[in-house]
């Protein structure tokens, strides 16, 4: 893969010094606007931005002297000029899409950069695959950071991956152009109890100079906590209350809050900002997840800025949070998340603060989207056959390989049961009473199967257990290959019969999520690139996620964003209850657990 590097500042400083200085003609001048100063956190009318070499040359009350007979003229009177948006912390293949098609979705929204952590497809393809998404991701006229992924698997020794991510990886990748740090380590028992292979990829980080993201999804904050600061993760994104955030700022690091498709963790934690008062810069806003449905109809980082706002936040502490605030962080404040000179011209024109709508995005000088409607070209990457055919069960299943069976004799059994929390993503551990019929373990009421599939090996291996929340009714059930972190494949349903059809379609047609009821197929959203995403447009794949929503819906679950819950049962690294291949796992106290005990 050919792409041509960004110019540095160093590059192009002489023309940026001859434009501000008057001696050469700007390429674009944005004219007239209110400058939104996140450095100073300050709004300066009447105001001009000139541009030259894809980089920002000069602010200030008068870019006349700038101009020349072929600068491109913006008026921006009437609006405000802020820096393009950035998302701290996000997984591009949880939108569904390719790197291409996701930058084509949020374009429009006013995100232009993101920090990408592609450890969804790192535990399905290795580091091939996360080069593959790196590839794409430079080619893009936005700017895409890669974090090389850490915990493939997320919890050594509680699930099984495609590929495992090692230390010699993540040193590797460090050199890589785009790569700016170490993606969450979400092993964080690991880093806690000096675990050799977690401390040397932070090592290897630390060494490039690069920073190390953080995952501490535990409401411990005593020695454990401290424990893991010390061992060098730089941020986190899995606090849930006022008391995290301020836990982690106080120790040195970002307090990462998210408002992502299902996760609505901003309200419960910006109070430490609005009515604590603690320092707003060490406080950043990012998504962790949104999935294609939400990148259409709600929009990207825009949405978490506007949220923000509506729940108390100053308009500029909010865009501090989501621009300077993140580019400080990663090393980045002279290159991106400001509207001031040598940093690459990525702008918002918007005419509101609060409801911040994006009616001009430019990045690199360039405009790449007006009025929602985005101007630009985002190249694609040549996915090989490889990362096409990734779905792999060893045979047809049958409604035999979901059968619980039941101890011999008993005609009730408590069972283990995974219980999920909407908008949230821990769950909880829960116990259920359920009925026994010709030998089998039944769901109940609210209680029904859930099973982990493998699908790397060609194993044909199935994990049962039992999940309650979702409110399925009627003959039904749901399969995905997205299994975050694993990726598995997770089948949720009340019919063993269901459950089978689904699966199998789902190695039919090499990935995605589907739904089944009564025998019929109600909707299906193709993920054929590693079982994770699509290269199809983000509208084409919202339009059949949309479809896949009202499918669940139909059979009774009405949960907000309950297929973001479904993908997370697998995810062995947040509390409290999960599924891996090797069991059902206590993640408080990261040990498998039988899934029926003898009833009291």
């Amino acid at each position: 893969m050919e792409y041509t590097p960004f110019p540095s500042w160093p590059d192009v400083a002489p023309k940026l010094i001859a434009v501000a200085a008057g001696r050469e003609s700007a390429d674009t001048i944005i004219q007239g606007g209110v400058w939104v100063n996140v450095h100073s956190r300050e709004l300066l009318p009447d105001h001009s931005v000139a541009i030259a070499a894809g980089r920002i040359a000069f602010v200030g009350p008068d870019a006349s002297h700038c101009m020349g007979p072929n600068t491109q003229i913006i008026d921006a009177r009437g609006r405000y000029i802020l820096p393009g948006l950035c998302d701290a912390h996000m997984h591009i293949e949880s939108g569904m899409l390719t790197p291409a098609e996701f930058a084509r979705a949020v374009i429009p929204h006013g995100t232009t950069s993101m920090f990408t952590d592609p450890h969804e497809i790192a535990n399905v393809l290795g580091l091939e695959g996360v080069r593959m998404m790196h590839d794409e991701a430079m080619m893009q006229p936005v700017n895409i950071f890669t974090q090389m992924p850490s915990c493939a698997p997320s919890a050594p020794g509680l699930e099984t991956t495609g590929y495992e991510i090692t230390p010699e990886d993540v040193t590797e990748a460090m050199s890589w152009p785009g790569v700016i740090g170490l993606g969450e380590m979400m092993n964080f028992p690991g880093v806690i109890h000096g675990d050799p292979k977690m401390l040397a990829e932070i090592a290897a980080t630390q060494r490039a100079g690069k920073t190390v993201g953080g995952h501490y999804a535990s409401p411990d904050l005593g020695s454990d906590f401290a424990a893991y600061v010390a061992g060098g993760p730089a941020d986190d994104h899995e606090g849930t209350c006022e008391a995290d955030a301020i836990a982690r700022v106080r120790q040195g690091m970002r307090s990462m809050m998210r408002l992502g498709s299902a996760w609505y963790d901003v309200e419960s934690q910006i109070t430490a900002v609005t009515e604590k008062g603690l320092d707003p810069r060490n406080f950043i806003l990012c998504t962790d997840d949104c999935h294609s449905g939400t990148l259409v109809n709600e929009g990207h980082m825009n949405r978490v800025v506007r949220h923000a706002i509506a729940c108390g936040c100053d308009p500029l502490i909010a865009l501090q949070m989501a621009t300077i605030n993140t580019a400080t962080h990663f090393g980045l404040e002279r290159e991106i998340g400001s509207v001031t000179p040598g940093r690459r011209a990525d702008i918002i024109l918007s005419s509101d603060l609060t409801e911040l709508p994006i009616e001009i995005v430019i990045a690199r000088g360039n405009v790449v989207a007006e009025n929602g409607v985005i101007a630009v070209d985002c190249p694609h990457f040549d996915w090989p056959e490889k990362a096409r055919n990734t779905v792999h069960l060893g045979h047809d299943l049958s409604s035999a390989d979901f059968e619980i069976k039941a101890p011999n004799g008993a005609n009730r059994v408590q069972a283990n049961v995974i219980g999920v929390v909407e908008n949230q993503a821990p769950t909880k551990a829960l116990k259920a009473e359920l009925p026994i019929i010709g030998g089998l373990v039944e769901g109940e009421d609210d209680v029904c199967q859930i099973a982990l599939v493998e699908r790397h090996r060609a194993t044909g291996g199935v994990t049962n257990a039992f999940v309650s929340g979702f409110g399925y009714q009627g003959k039904m059930a749901m399969a995905s290959t997205v299994a975050h972190d694993s990726h598995h494949m997770i089948v949720v349903g009340t019919d063993r019969e269901q459950m089978a059809l689904a699966a199998n379609r789902l190695a039919e047609v090499g990935g995605g999520i589907t739904l089944f009821r009564d025998g019929q197929e109600l909707a299906l959203v193709e993920l054929p690139i590693a079982g994770l995403m699509s290269d199809s447009p983000a509208a084409e794949v919202a339009a059949k996620a949309d479809k896949m929503v009202q499918a669940m819906q139909d059979c009774g679950c009405n949960l907000n964003n309950a297929y973001m819950q479904h993908s997370l049962l697998a995810l062995v690294v947040i509390p409290e209850l999960r599924i891996s291949d090797l069991g059902l796992v206590d993640v408080r106290t990261f040990e498998k657990i039988d899934l029926l005990e003898p009833l009291a």
